[in-house]
């Protein structure tokens, strides 16, 4: 069984796997343990002896793999990162309006957050007590999202890129909050008010 192209555990005895299948599923693993344990726990308080045993894995395997907890989480946020951008881009429609696109990729990345809480929460929430490299991982992120945005409405001014810096820290605000209370309805219903902003900032 896979998810995310993970193969989620291995079979026992003796299998055909390749070696990369098997470093795959106990990376994926990992970082799922990890994730859920932070939901938990947070940051500070998870310690590799509660990710190795919500993972199922080794001490040895582990640090095959990882230096520390903080390398864990760095490769752990990057997973994360991927999973729920690549969810919330991979069907932008090419034709409408400008903000009926952004209102499209808008509801595809609530939807992501949603669909994966655990994995958000590590670059949303926890990521704040992970140290500068992770921080600046998440500041990439906004950065991603509003060169996006440059792109949906159109970039003229330096005024159209503070409103698109404004319309990530916003959304990204907004989200983090909601996360952090685990009210995923919630969390589903900016779509609404956060189009209305966009709207407000380029005159749609």
């Amino acid at each position: 069984m896979t998810k995310q192209g993970v193969i989620e555990s291995l079979p026992r005895g003796r299998h055909r796997l390749t070696r990369e299948q098997v470093v795959q599923s106990q990376r994926g693993r990992i970082f799922r343990a990890m994730a859920g344990t932070m939901a938990e726990k947070g940051y500070v308080a998870t310690s590799v002896a509660d990710v190795l045993r919500a993972a199922k894995v080794s001490r040895e395997t582990f640090y095959e793999q990882f230096d520390s907890k903080e390398d864990c989480f760095m490769s752990a946020l990057e997973a994360a990162t991927g999973v729920v951008l690549a969810q919330a881009f991979a069907t932008r429609p090419a034709g409408g309006t400008p903000l009926e696109r952004f209102s499209h990729g808008l509801r595809t990345y609530l939807d992501a957050v949603a669909a994966q809480p655990e994995q958000a929460r590590m670059f949303l929430i926890e990521v704040y007590a992970a140290g500068p490299a992770a921080l600046e991982r998440r500041a990439g992120v906004q950065r991603r999202f509003a060169a996006v945005l440059d792109e949906t409405f159109g970039r003229r001014t330096a005024g159209d890129r503070f409103a698109n810096e404004a319309i990530v820290a916003a959304t990204s605000s907004m989200v983090t909050a909601r996360l952090a209370a685990r009210d995923l309805k919630g969390l589903r219903d900016l779509h609404r008010p956060l189009v209305g902003l966009a709207r407000r900032l380029h005159g749609e």
